[in-house]
């Protein structure tokens, strides 16, 4: 998994409550078996019209809202199924954080394991955010904070274990086998101990 650091980019505006991950990937393109090109179909329900053309009332297909990668959603974001392909289809659109008051448990956990930091901040700052629009942001993990130039917008939690396999680019397979040597070494005395 790609370390998270610091990111630099440009944010969107999504501000629609309740964004369930039916929305985010429609279940018809669940059929693959990469994680990856996913980011064609992400909200393919509202980024297209019938006749299979961009919608120019959807957000994110606004002329501010191109080449965005930092997402400001709505509360609940990610709510619904638990689909891991949300999060998989929001990285290969181009995401790398999303920001809203609040986030569906299971796709917030499913964004951690997948790279993709969510952030969320309360009422009035994502108010703050949202009034903005598109802008140009820096989102530093280390210092767990929004800034905007040098202005520092908010500060933001996050869980300290999530934070250090972030930072390190960890998925739980690669921490699993950071501890190769001592699983082998046990496995070892237990079939020795089993005779």
């Amino acid at each position: 998994m790609e370390a998270f650091q610091v990111h630099k980019g440009k944010t969107a505006v999504l501000n629609r409550s309740n964004v369930d991950t039916d929305q985010i990937i429609p279940k018809q393109f669940l059929k693959r078996i990469e994680r990856t090109g996913y980011g064609r179909f992400a909200f393919f329900d509202w980024r297209y019209t019938s006749d299979q053309t961009e919608n120019p009332e959807f957000e994110l297909n606004k002329p501010e809202a191109k080449g965005a990668s930092v997402l400001i959603a709505g509360e609940n974001f990610g709510c619904g199924s638990s689909r891991e392909h949300a999060p998989w289809a929001l990285s290969d659109f181009g995401f790398r954080v999303i920001i809203a008051p609040s986030f569906a448990d299971i796709f917030h956990q499913n964004c951690l394991k997948n790279g993709l930091l969510p952030i969320k901040v309360e009422e009035k700052i994502h108010q703050q955010l949202v009034e903005k629009g598109a802008f140009e942001c820096t989102v530093d993990l280390e210092k767990q904070e929004i800034r905007e130039g040098e202005n520092v917008l908010c500060h933001f939690d996050i869980d300290p274990y999530w934070k250090d396999m972030l930072l390190n680019g960890h998925d739980e397979i690669s921490l699993t086998f950071m501890y190769e040597e001592q699983i082998s070494n046990f496995e070892n005395t237990r079939k020795a101990w089993l005779r």
